[in-house]
């Protein structure tokens, strides 16, 4: 591939991975979607990626950011952009400030949910001239028929849909690298040990 997504060309953004909407993520299982925002969170924190965290209106049932995230970046954590409710978050002046901070035009975006806290800051910062990949299960919406259309929705508007382990092996592009290594070491921590684990324990 000629255009890949790397750890100094991308930026992570995390949008609403929050207590109350887990629970809205009914399409795909909890300890799954949970692992995949840890390895994105740590993959970002570990090899200096830009990382920028969001939340939605804290003090309503969404609640505050997972602890895990709070744990993993806890120097983003803190300057997370508190968004008052504005749904399309492209569209709150300090998260898009924020981001473009950066510096970075490719940006890699998970969140819950993603037929509503993804779809649209995506195909927004697509129409902005950026390059973007949406996670898809780092993130989940009530139904797997909300999910499909979501998606579908982002692809139409020139949105890359991945996963967690697609877009971790785009951003180590060689295992044997130093940032390769720790990105292959963080993917077999979060994801593909506990699923082996799981596999022999059945």
């Amino acid at each position: 591939m000629k255009n890949l997504f790397t750890t100094q060309n991308a930026a992570m953004l995390l949008i609403d991975h929050q207590d109350g909407t887990m629970k809205l993520a009914r399409n795909i299982d909890h300890k799954t979607l949970i692992s995949n925002t840890r390895a994105l969170c740590r993959v970002a924190v570990e090899t200096g990626m830009p990382l920028v965290l969001t939340s939605s209106q804290e003090d309503h049932f969404q609640g505050l950011l997972l602890k895990d995230i709070q744990k993993i970046a806890p120097s983003a954590y803190a300057k997370r952009v508190k968004r008052p409710g504005v749904v399309d978050t492209w569209m709150y002046v300090p998260f898009k400030n924020e981001v473009i901070a950066c510096g970075r035009k490719k940006l890699i975006m998970a969140g819950l949910t993603n037929d509503v806290c993804i779809v649209y800051p995506a195909i927004s910062a697509v129409e902005d001239g950026f390059e973007v990949q949406v996670v898809a299960d780092a993130g989940g919406s009530p139904s797997q028929v909300a999910d499909e259309v979501s998606l579908r929705r982002m692809e139409n508007h020139g949105v890359t849909i991945t996963t967690t382990n697609q877009v971790m092996a785009e951003l180590a592009t060689d295992w044997s690298s130093a940032i390769g290594g720790a990105i292959q070491r963080i993917m077999y921590e979060e994801i593909l040990k506990p699923m082996i684990e799981g596999a022999a324990g059945q």
